[in-house]
């Protein structure tokens, strides 16, 4: 089964453009939706999600045309919005038994067996009991996705999951969402480019409504093999490095020296070395425009 989108567009009111022709093609696995904040990631997954119409394009999941029949596309998605509310006073177990209902389970021993799989998976079974109000933050995203799983959806959306999490919360939530990858349609859609590394055999980097790059992070990393470059320079020295160099990004090192990337098909100076390709590069090239 594959996610096929095609010449997807919405313009807002306002005249922002959020989507701007956006075409892929998502097979089973994770696929990480790279880009900055007001790319249009958001619209994206909304729109596939069945909560707003774009203006022009197609969407489809087997042999369901997602914008034509969003009933039958809700039938098999699991939805995990930037932010979702709970009733306060809930445990987890009891809230889950009350969306499976919601979501058409009416055997209770079947409720039973599916909200247990679905708080093992999410690593919640000793805190069943809590309150999800007084969850931590990588808590409550983790119950998000098992509400999410109650109904064994085909196609799961998760759109910014790991913002505000601790390393530890991020890496317990993101091994959640490794094992989902194997068996689902995965759609993760994040500004953190470490989430992509870590987690996606698939990815796009957007911005401005537009598709930048669709590949798989090795092979956007590989392209730039032997072009990025580094060098130690003074803060008072990063203007003249830009004027003259393709520069990806800089980084304060120690004694408040900066550590510069730069973008080259050849080495720029003797006082350059060559450095490891990193995705980030990939990323802040294709967002800053530059190339090699």
């Amino acid at each position: 089964m594959q996610l096929i989108i095609e010449n997807l567009s919405k313009t807002y009111p306002n005249g922002t453009k959020a989507l701007d022709g956006v075409n892929l093609t998502i097979n089973k696995g994770m696929f990480g939706l790279l880009g900055p904040n007001g790319a249009g990631k958001s619209t994206l997954m909304r729109t596939i999600s069945t909560l707003q119409e774009p203006d022009t394009g197609s969407a489809q999941i087997g042999d369901i045309n997602i914008l034509e029949t969003p009933m039958e596309l809700r039938k098999i998605l699991g939805y995990l919005p930037q932010s979702f509310g709970v009733y306060p006073k809930m445990t987890a177990n009891k809230l889950l038994h009350y969306f499976a209902a919601l979501k058409g389970i009416a055997s209770k021993k079947e409720r039973e067996t599916m909200v247990d799989y679905v708080l093992d998976i999410t690593n919640l079974t000793k805190v069943k009991n809590r309150e999800v109000a007084r969850y931590s933050g990588g808590m409550r995203q983790r119950f998000g996705i098992a509400q999410l799983l109650l109904n064994k959806p085909k196609l799961i959306i998760v759109d910014e999951p790991t913002a505000g999490l601790d390393p530890a919360e991020r890496h317990r939530f993101l091994n959640v969402l490794r094992a989902l990858g194997k068996d689902h349609i995965v759609l993760f859609s994040t500004h953190i480019v470490d989430d992509v590394k870590d987690l996606c055999t698939d990815m796009a980097i957007m911005n401005n409504g537009q598709i930048l790059l669709n590949e798989s992070p090795q092979a956007a990393v590989g392209k730039l093999e032997g072009k990025v470059w580094e060098k130690t320079i003074s803060p008072e020295e990063l203007e003249s490095h830009e004027g003259a160099h393709q520069v990806i990004s800089s980084n304060f090192k120690q004694n408040n020296q900066l550590n510069i990337r730069v973008l080259s098909a050849e080495k720029p100076s003797e006082y350059f070395q060559a450095s490891k390709v990193e995705l980030e590069d990939v990323y802040f090239s294709l967002l800053n425009n530059l190339t090699a």
